[in-house]
This record gives C-alpha cells, structure tokens and sequence, in this order.
C-alpha cells in the first residue's frame, strides 16, 4: 500500500463483468478530475496466443490436461508485482496491451493474440488494476498486499458462465461447444486460483439472477438486470453509511451485518454512491502526503 501513490484493483474471472465495472470507475475519475494509469491484467499473460496454445498441447502430453490464463504459471505475477511496487514507490511503472481481435489489432498496428511493445505509464494520481489476478498470493507473490482499494466482481457461477458463453460467442466467434471447453479446462485452476482471491478483496459485488439459470449452455439471452439482484459485502464495514445507502438505493436491504442487497439495476448508483468516497480518501491521503 502507499499513501502517495494509490492502487485500486478490481479482481474478477472472464465474462465476470470486470470491463463493465471499469467503466463505472472511469466515470468517477472523470467526474472528480482524477488522472488514472491502467493496467490490463491480459498484458501480464506470460505467452501470446499461438504460444499458449503450444503450451497448453504440451501440458496436455504431460498429463495436464487443465493448464489455463488462470494458472499463476500462465502470467508474469512476478513482474506485475514488480509493477505494483514500483508505482507504489515512485508513481512510475510500465505496462503493454495484449491484442484480442482485429479492431483492436487496427488500433495498435498490431495482429490479434500478441502483445503491443512495453509503454510507460503517463503521470497519474493513481493505478488502476482490472484482471484475474489484482489480489493473487502464491508461494511467489502477493498482489493483495499493494492495494489500497480492492474489489471483486463475483456474479453467481452460472450467471458468469452465461456472460462468458454470450460474450465470446459474439465478440470472439467461438462456438458454444468450445466456450464450454474451456469453461470445464479451467474448472480446477478457477477453485485454486481465482476464488480465494475474493476473501482478501474489501467489497465483493456479487451479482444474483432472480430467473432461472439451471442450464447456462442453453440459456438465450443473459438475465437483464431488472431480472437481478446485487449483493454487496464489505470485508471492514465500520465507517460504511448503511443508513444512508439504504435512504439513497430504493428497495434496497441489509442481509447481515456487512452486506448490503440492492435490484441488480441500482449496480451504477450503488457502485457511485460506495465508491466515490474511498476514491476521494485515497486522493486526499495522497494531497496530505505529497
């Protein structure tokens, strides 16, 4: 953590909903005029798209039939850990995009499956993380500990696996068969991985569809979310105005003590109303330090 270089880092598995929470940020930032660096947790992928699949056929002849993004071994933690230590000392640090489709690819004069040259950041009030790692600890690394604002987005599996299938169906053009591929290959690294992430975050936002997702590989369209329902936990809830969210978010309520519930389509208005205040503590922490 560092007062005068602030982290925040948003933690979530693919088709979670990471991107969409991103964007609720960058309207905060530019409401409150605060310059953000980003960093893509894709641009700490350790192989490219070609070599990963090499990678992954060679795991597979190994008898590791389940190497997937969200192995810790699939991605350069260490180096991102280094980034984060870096920003966190000096407000300085460099990061790379990872291209994924062509209009991406006729944006940075770069194919898709490959990364862009490394970049440095430009000068920020403060970094933001989006990706599968913000908060990972293994025997080598510990992302969690350089946070100060650490969030997990962690809709219910199945509603996950919906956003996931439509999503890569329609931007990527895979077939329902192979997003379920590897839905099922990362199955064992999601459980080591991923989730324990979400015990070490500071608010999960937990998205619940209040319709039936039994079977999310026939599911047509994702639950809207008028068809949803929020639920928000604060790992520290002292200091959290619950009175107030309550008076603010309309049909809203507290569950247990730390948790929060609101109608799914409150998500931008809860996230403006829970998020702003930290966002400005940390930027007034950093005036006062500077």
């Amino acid at each position: 953590m560092s007062a005068r270089h602030p982290i925040i880092s948003i933690t979530g598995s693919s088709g979670a909903g990471t991107t969409s929470v991103k964007r609720i940020f960058e309207q905060i930032f530019r409401r409150e005029k605060i310059e953000a660096a980003f960093i893509e947790g894709d641009a700490f992928h350790r192989y490219d798209r070609q070599a990963m699949k090499e990678k992954v056929a060679e795991e597979e002849r190994n008898g590791n039939p389940n190497f997937t993004h969200f192995n810790a071994e699939a991605n350069e933690l260490e180096t991102l850990e280094a980034v984060f230590e870096e920003y966190g000392r000096s407000g300085t640090g460099h990061t790379r995009t990872y291209i994924h489709d062509e209009q991406e690819a006729a944006r940075f004069d770069v194919p898709p499956g490959c990364f862009t040259p490394w970049r440095d950041f430009p000068k920020s009030d403060l970094l933001f993380y989006e990706g599968l790692h913000g908060c990972a600890v293994t025997d080598k690394v510990n992302l969690a500990r350089h946070a100060d604002l650490k969030i997990g987005v962690v809709p219910v599996i199945n509603l996950e696996w919906i956003q996931k299938i439509h999503r890569d169906r329609e931007a990527r053009g895979y077939s329902t068969e192979a997003v379920m591929d590897v839905i099922l290959r990362r199955m064992p690294d999601y459980v080591r991985y991923i989730t324990p992430q979400f015990t070490l975050t500071d608010i999960n936002f937990q998205r619940v569809p209040i319709v039936d997702t039994s079977n999310p590989f026939i599911a047509r369209w994702i639950p809207t979310p008028d068809e949803s329902m929020l639920v928000i936990r604060f790992a520290r809830p002292r200091g959290i105005d619950f009175p107030y969210l309550l008076s603010m978010i309309h049909d809203s309520f507290m569950s247990r003590a730390n948790s929060i519930v609101v109608p799914g389509n409150k998500l931008d208005l809860a996230m403006q109303l829970i998020l702003t205040p930290l966002i400005m503590q940390l930027i007034e922490r950093k005036s006062r330090t500077s």
